[in-house]
């Protein structure tokens, strides 16, 4: 049933809590808050940002989010994958901004905000789809590795370099062996085996606030930071000031193609999450003010000093999980990071940064899905090759991951232009059980001795006007007597001009070979267009059959007047 406040959608949860009730959303908020806190601070750090950046994002970016998105449960803040791109964007033009990371990262969250507004309020949410299923896990998945590579040295206690070569970067941090700290890879590696273990043998218990609990608690007490362990330090008390981003041309001009890719790729994991919900609650999903939802959250991210956010979709699913039914889980989540931020930032001064990789790394493993890319080649080699040549170019442009993505979408495209050139063609004849099936698949005769039949599935336009005719002359010559070819044409859905050319092109070249052509199925709209530009009139005594068993029947006399079957000539 569709919401009676499709903008506001917050209006209606009130119906959602007399039915429902409160409990749900706020054991949701508790248990998405004690994941959120310590993986805000992560993912700020994998963007290469301050780690009290993180927590600004999950504040009032989620709230807002929250009150506009079209998925209750969606639990929208720093996000890996987000982050990731983030961080790879920003960095390069760290020297253009004087340093200004933070500022970069504002400057990013407007405008890819801005991306996702405009396509909401448009209701242009549709071009989102143009970067396939396949190109995305190509990208997702080469992602996830890149960021596991990224925190495997921090996760060691050792110094990751950041240069234009990610894995040239990665073997020269595992060369820095000899200054490893054994307190800060026991701190890494414990925490992720921990946390491993946990998730596996009782994926009950909220594993990261246990793992960040006791760490805190152990670094404290063994005086880590006092022997030179790396900690998070003091994070910023108090709520976040008004932000605004640096607003210069050169730096809009350079980050504009980043924000595109971030606009796309984190509402595909917004949209993947809030599809996989909604069908399981058959609640309405709507993709239009979703846009607005996270856009918004973008917005709000950039104008109170956080980083672009997304939806999570492991804390989404928690929510879902957690039986929230609408986006009051989302806000008390953001009331427990309120109460962090305003009272508890003293707490996580001693948090190991090994642990911080810990998590990301945890998190991240969950996106690793390369059955996808198998199951994307075995249904389609064109789709397997999009996924495998995404997944090795994100590789390849590493950490300008971006380049990637833009890699997958100019290839998805280009796929959908070449597989839109070559619609199937097949020659049908009589099948035993009634129908005109392929002739070749199923070892079928013509069904006349003067007539063919081509079936043509695709729009005859301007990009498969020229397979038509080639099929269409093919079909001609198909046999030696060939004397009308009847095009099944309940696969031509729409023609334009170009298709309409062609058409009469090929009505004047078989009048003069003694050749008729004929259609079957034709759709209003075909014919409709026909009508305008004139070439119906041609056509249409042979051409208002709605089936191949009618076209037959009405043509057996015209065919019976051809007289004996003799070689037609050569188009």
């Amino acid at each position: 049933m569709p919401s009676p406040h499709p903008h506001l959608p917050f209006l209606a949860w009130p119906a959602q809590w007399r039915e429902h009730g409160l409990r749900g959303d706020l054991v949701a908020g508790i248990t998405v808050a004690l994941v959120l806190i310590p993986q805000a601070l992560a993912y700020a750090k994998l963007a290469g940002l301050p780690p009290h950046i993180g927590l600004y994002a999950a504040l009032l970016p989620a709230v807002v989010a929250a009150l506009f998105g079209s998925c209750g449960q969606l639990s929208t803040g720093p996000v890996a994958l987000t982050s990731l791109l983030v961080g790879a964007s920003i960095l390069p033009l760290g020297a253009t901004a004087g340093g200004d990371l933070v500022g970069l990262a504002l400057l990013l969250a407007l405008l890819s905000g801005l991306i996702q507004l405009a396509l909401g309020v448009l209701r242009l949410g549709w071009l989102l789809n143009l970067l396939s299923v396949p190109v995305l896990m190509g990208f997702v998945n080469a992602a996830a590795l890149i960021i596991c590579l990224t925190q495997i040295p921090p996760l060691l206690g050792l110094a990751m370099p950041h240069s234009d070569h990610l894995l040239v970067d990665f073997v020269r941090a595992l060369g820095g062996l000899d200054a490893l700290q054994p307190a800060a890879a026991a701190f890494g590696v414990g925490s992720l085996a921990v946390l491993v273990g946990l998730k596996r043998l009782w994926p009950r218990l909220p594993g990261v606030p246990l793992v960040v609990a006791a760490t805190i608690a152990l670094s404290a007490w063994t005086g880590f930071a006092a022997q030179g362990g790396a900690v998070v330090g003091a994070v910023p008390a108090g709520l976040p000031g008004f932000s605004l981003p640096p607003l210069r041309p050169e730096l809009i001009a350079a980050l504009l193609p980043a924000a595109f890719v971030v606009a796309m790729v984190s509402f595909m994991e917004a949209a993947s999450s809030a599809k996989l919900i909604c069908g399981r609650t058959r609640q309405p999903w709507n993709q239009d003010q979703e846009l607005v939802g996270q856009g918004l959250g973008k917005l709000a991210a950039a104008f109170t000093g956080g980083l672009p956010v997304s939806a999570s979709f492991s804390r989404s699913a928690l929510n879902y999980a957690n039986e929230a039914r609408t986006g009051l889980s989302s806000l008390v989540t953001a009331a427990f990071v309120l109460a962090a931020l305003l009272w508890f930032t003293p707490l996580l001064w001693h948090l190991p940064k090994p642990v911080l990789a810990a998590i990301i790394l945890q998190a991240v493993a969950g996106l690793i899905d390369t059955g996808v890319m198998r199951r994307a080649w075995r249904a389609s080699r064109d789709d397997g090759a999009a996924a495998a040549v995404t997944f090795l170019a994100t590789l390849a442009f590493a950490p300008n991951i971006q380049n990637g993505v833009f890699t997958g979408l100019i290839l998805s495209l280009a796929l959908l232009v070449y597989r839109g050139m070559r619609p199937r063609v097949a020659l049908l004849g009589l099948h035993e059980d009634g129908t005109y099936r392929d002739r070749e698949r199923f070892g079928l005769h013509h069904p006349h001795p003067r007539l063919v039949i081509l079936r043509f599935d695709g729009p005859l336009s301007f990009v498969t006007a020229a397979t038509f005719e080639d099929a269409m002359l093919g079909a001609a010559r198909a046999q030696e007597s060939v004397r009308v070819v009847l095009v099944s044409a309940a696969g031509i859905n729409a023609i334009d001009a170009t298709g309409l050319h062609t058409l009469a092109s090929l009505v004047e070249r078989f009048h003069g070979q003694g050749q008729t052509i004929a259609f079957c199925g034709l759709k209003k709209q075909v014919i409709d267009a026909m009508e305008r530009d004139g070439v119906w009139a041609r056509i249409g005594t042979h051409s208002n059959y709605r089936t191949e068993h009618q076209a037959l029947d009405a043509l057996q006399p015209a065919l019976a007047a051809a007289g004996p079957a003799a070689s037609a000539p050569a188009p």
